[in-house]
């Protein structure tokens, strides 16, 4: 890498070989017991056969009547994956809503964008989504796309995105990295039992990384820690506890405007960071999650479960952020584009100390009984779920212009004070559910549930004063029915309901910033999977409705912010995961979705595809080992989007683009230590593409995708 390794990283190596020596100390000193080790150790390679995202607890892919796709930790470490986004590109379903680098991602799932207040979970509890989780410490991704009401409430109708963390295992692991911009990047892995029945399990990941960005100015840095304690009470009781902690620094890159709002920039490069001011801070991420799960098995077919977890991420929000073009006197009808030459207005913005938290708590009760001929898997459960938000009025200051073809000058920057910070939101959610699983014989199923939701939020403006008040219960309910003509057959077909709240209007509309009423989703689904030897096989046909809301015009250049109409989007989606031959295994899904609004009262915006939604989209991953070179395989694939349209009235269309990826693996032995190479080289042909086409508070933004990014690490067990 050129340079001595940061004080954090001898800091990781040195905490993790204390942590090594103390197992190892602990186990040779307990030699005259008979050692009792559980491991959780990925077997199956890139297939899964369970997840917990679609139940209340971990349940075979195979009977769960929901599209759900795991993406395992051999996966995640053969692609080298840092962000979600290096995980969701594997979901065809999959596309980026607003994920600038340098920030937070969030992401659109059937089209439709996830919330960053309530679709994101680790170990099923839900976590404040404006943070880049680390993936150092997670054993699986998994996705749930479609309704989730019945198992977190409130939330949006695209999907539902769960971390899964390592437990406890026999573990000493070192991994080092570096890419062809000179990025340094090391991480341990370090666990194991102890105790003198074995019933204490530790689990502990450090991370360092140096960030060499392709955009220029725009380096970073990220620190991550984590620890998780398994704890074996009794032979009928199960403690679990987790903590996560990582902060991360580094630039935020703006994205582009349409020129003129009718166009596509023009020669674009990826590598340019828009507005580049040499005194403007970094955004600066620091997160914190805690989560805790207690299990007493009252009998062999019942058992209680409390969790509790808490979630908390601070941002500070700093920007020298380009934006518009025609809010200084150029003529302009709107000043959220650039102008039709690339021209764009630069402000220095600012939100420090934007403070998000979620603390949630959850008890079920689950067991299984007969009633007659009919038999029951039944969950009941309670939750309660808060969410509040602390921020500052922020400072967008304009200071000054360029150009997308030019380095802009450097301007004086803001001087002014600060504003107060005051809290904005206050978000209280309490729930009642069950879910029962009938089985009537060996081949029928049926899977009946629901959760009343109750809502109490509050709303404040930037002195705290009360603007809006919102209580509102809601009965959500699900219904499938699942049929298995053979043991690894299954097809299925599902209704649910789902509620979600309302947008807020941007700031040009005539009711800027107020929020509208939640609104009511529904979605029906009917699909088929199939387990032949070690591949899994799906195809989903779904529906999916939800009210619209957007910024609706009135022809004299004013908007108002509305929930009007009606977005339908059906989608049929393909996937296969696993070995189709014992030499050779993928992870590949094609989704094909139309996507139309009806009823808005524009008719601009209807009778053509939605914003940044592809009618086709498709992912293809594989890891061929070679015959002839023991431990050697070849790894790559490709990821192909249609066109899709830029702006809602859907006449600015982004051309389609297909990414190839390759790499390899080899697997050795070294001084005695299993060892691991493996090299990526993402975007093999450097195509330029644009990725995210979206809209954000509002305003659409189109991003680049990456260009040619080659990647080396070296992991050593030791």
């Amino acid at each position: 890498m050129g340079k001595p390794l940061p004080r954090f990283a001898f800091t990781t190596l040195s905490v993790s070989l204390l942590l090594a020596s103390a197992f190892q100390t602990a186990q040779a000193s307990q030699t005259e017991l008979p050692a009792i080790s559980v491991t959780g150790e990925d077997s199956l390679g890139y297939q899964a056969d369970t997840a917990s995202v679609g139940e209340f607890d971990a349940a075979p892919l195979l009977d769960t009547p929901e599209a759900v796709s795991v993406f395992t930790q051999a996966l995640i470490q053969d692609q080298q994956a840092r962000l979600l986004s290096d995980v969701l590109k594997n979901d065809a379903s999959v596309g980026e809503s607003y994920a600038p680098i340098g920030y937070y991602q969030n992401f659109v799932v059937r089209g439709f964008s996830l919330n960053a207040a309530s679709s994101y979970t680790i170990n099923g509890r839900t976590i404040t989504g404006e943070q880049n989780v680390g993936l150092e410490n997670k054993q699986q991704v998994e996705l749930l796309k479609g309704l989730s009401g019945l198992q977190s409430g409130v939330s949006e109708p695209g999907g539902r995105v769960n971390y899964v963390t390592k437990r406890a295992a026999d573990v000493r692991s070192v991994t080092v990295s570096t890419d062809d911009r000179g990025s340094g990047y090391i991480a341990t892995d370090v666990g194991g039992w102890f105790g003198s029945e074995q019933q204490f399990g530790l689990r502990a990941n450090v991370a360092h990384e140096d960030i060499h960005s392709y955009v220029e100015h725009a380096n970073g840095q990220r620190d991550f820690m984590s620890l998780a304690f398994d704890w074996n009470i009794s032979p009928d009781t199960l403690l679990q506890l987790d903590v996560e902690y990582q902060t991360q620094e580094q630039r935020s890159v703006p994205g582009y405007q349409l020129l003129g709002g009718t166009e596509l920039p023009h020669g674009a490069s990826p590598k340019k960071l828009l507005g580049h001011q040499s005194g403007s801070k970094p955004v600066t991420l620091d997160s914190l999650n805690l989560n805790g799960r207690f299990e007493y098995r009252f009998s062999d077919n019942w058992k209680g479960n409390l969790s509790a977890s808490r979630s908390k991420v601070v941002i500070d929000d700093y920007s020298a952020f380009a934006w518009g073009g025609c809010s200084q006197g150029t003529a302009c009808s709107q000043g959220n584009y650039f102008t039709p030459a690339g021209g764009y207005d630069i402000y220095d913005f600012r939100s420090p100390d934007d403070t998000r938290r979620n603390d949630e708590a959850q008890a079920t009760l689950s067991g299984a009984f007969n009633t007659g001929a009919l038999g029951h898997e039944l969950t009941v459960g309670s939750s309660a779920l808060r969410r509040v938000v602390n921020n500052r009025e922020q400072i967008m200051e304009w200071v000054g212009s360029g150009n997308i073809d030019a380095e802009p000058e450097q301007f004086p920057r803001y001087t002014g004070a600060l504003n107060d910070s005051h809290r904005r939101l206050d978000s209280r959610q309490y729930g009642v559910f069950f879910n029962d699983r009938i089985r009537f014989n060996e081949q029928w199923h049926t899977v009946l549930g629901a959760r009343e939701v109750r809502l109490d939020e509050k709303a404040f403006d930037s002195t705290g004063v009360t603007t809006r008040h919102t209580q509102r219960y809601a009965f959500l309910p699900q219904a499938a029915l699942i049929y298995k003509p053979l043991n690894n057959l299954s097809l299925y077909t599902r209704y649910s309901k789902g509620l979600s709240l309302g947008g807020t209007a941007p700031w040009f509309a005539t009711n800027a910033f107020d929020i509208l009423p939640p609104s009511v989703s529904r979605q029906i689904e009917a699909g088929i999977k199939y387990d032949w030897q070690r591949l899994s096989l799906s195809a989903t046909l779904f529906q999916l409705r939800q009210g619209y809301q957007y910024a609706q015009p009135d022809g004299a250049g004013q908007f108002t912010y509305v929930q009007q109409g009606e977005q339908k989007n059906t989608g049929l989606e393909l996937a296969a995961n696993g070995h189709v031959t014992p030499r050779l295994q993928v992870a590949a899904s094609v989704a094909a979705i139309r996507a139309r609004v009806s009823g808005s009262g524009t008719p601009a915006y209807e009778g053509h595809q939605t914003l940044n939604v592809p009618t086709l989209r498709a992912s293809l991953y594989g890891d061929y080992a070679l015959p002839w070179v023991d431990g050697l395989a070849l790894l790559g694939g490709v990821q192909y989007s249609g066109k899709k349209y830029a702006n809602p009235q859907g006449n600015v269309e982004a051309a389609s683009y297909a990414v190839f990826n390759i790499g390899s693996r080899y697997s050795t032995r070294i001084d005695g230590y299993d060892t691991v190479f493996r090299l990526t080289v993402d975007n093999l042909f450097d195509t330029r593409y644009w990725r995210d086409v979206g809209d954000y508070m509002g305003d659409n933004y189109v991003f680049q995708g990456a260009p040619l990014t080659a990647r080396l690490s070296a992991s050593v067990n030791f």
